[in-house]
């Protein structure tokens, strides 16, 4: 990976992060702000491969749990981005060439959806096992669902994008290789 590549991907996860626990708490939808941080890391997966998008994963998900009003052990959502990071690289298709084929826009949304809810729920379940819940277990699948529905509906308008950008950023490989 190049610096370029790096900066750039670290710049749209700080994006992401922060408008995610400045502008979009002030959006909620019965209490839950849409997971920005793990559309990144779900474009980036879905680009760049399991390995890249659990590194930037494991990224998010700190700063995440670092980031204020953090109410819960560190390490819950990283935990949960790199685990989200993994399994959305290994819905990327092969392709020719060693580079992953274009998605379709169903498969998109499906990732993200996947993705949404696995990673609200190994942060849930992290909660659980820690007896650290931000939310009562009664609650817990509806924060989940309504995460979910967050995400999907957000996902044309940053997913794509994000993917065209860690794509144009992806060097050129030799049809030999």
């Amino acid at each position: 990976m190049s610096l370029f590549r790096g900066v750039i991907a670290v710049l749209a996860l700080l994006v992401a992060v922060v408008l995610q626990v400045s502008l979009f708490p002030h959006l909620t939808w019965r209490g839950v702000v849409p997971d920005l941080a793990l559309l990144v890391v779900v474009a980036a997966a879905l680009t760049r491969g399991p390995q890249y998008a659990a590194v930037l994963g494991f990224a998010a998900g700190l700063l995440l749990d670092l980031a204020p009003p953090a109410d819960h052990y560190v390490g819950r959502w990283a935990l949960a981005l790199v685990i989200v990071g993994h399994v959305a690289g290994r819905m990327r298709m092969p392709g020719q060439g060693g580079q992953g084929a274009q998605p379709s826009a169903s498969m998109v949304v499906a990732a993200v959806a996947a993705c949404s809810f696995l990673g609200n729920s190994v942060f849930a379940l992290g909660g659980l096992i820690l007896q650290d819940p931000a939310v009562p277990v009664a609650e817990m699948l509806e924060v989940i669902l309504v995460a979910l529905v967050w995400d999907v509906l957000l996902t044309p308008f940053i997913v794509p994008p994000l993917m065209y950008l860690f794509r144009r950023l992806e060097p050129a490989r030799s049809a030999y290789a």
